[in-house]
């Protein structure tokens, strides 16, 4: 299982990198992310694909096809974990709280490219890193 930062979700869009270590790894890691966190993509994605000039229906359509490969972890899984996801990115980025809250919730590490979950006591892993995680298998996987 890997928590999923809505860079990543957007990257997915606007790369090649992330939807093939996606497509690669769906049958074998759970991918998931937070609800605000697709939220966030759809808010921020037409801007940014209004500044490379990519059209942003087949944007929006593409970010449409990641959510299938991609669980969707609602609010009511990881509010419990709100103070303490608060409290652990303090100073940094509160609003990536719910990231960090749903990957406490389920126990998982989180793919992202945002610096301000380092050092949250959550193993967090890059785009050019995250392959290592995804190629291993066994139960100490997220401590690596």
């Amino acid at each position: 299982m890997l928590m999923l930062d809505a860079n990543i979700l957007i990257r997915a869009v606007l790369g090649s990198r992330v939807p093939g270590l996606l497509r690669k790894y769906a049958g074998q890691v759970e991918f998931m992310a937070p609800d605000v966190a697709f939220e966030e993509a759809r808010e921020h994605l037409p801007g940014i694909l209004a500044a490379r000039k990519i059209p942003a229906v087949p944007g929006m359509e593409t970010l449409d096809l990641v959510a299938r490969l991609v669980q969707t972890v609602e609010a009511e899984t990881y509010a419990v974990f709100e103070a303490i996801a608060r409290e652990r990115i303090d100073k940094r980025d509160e609003d990536d709280w719910p990231v960090l809250a749903a990957a406490l919730a389920l126990g998982c590490p989180i793919w992202t490219e945002d610096t301000d979950f380092f050092g949250c006591g959550v193993a967090t892993w890059t785009t050019d890193r995250v392959e290592l995680y995804l190629g291993r298998k066994g139960p100490d996987v997220g401590l690596l």
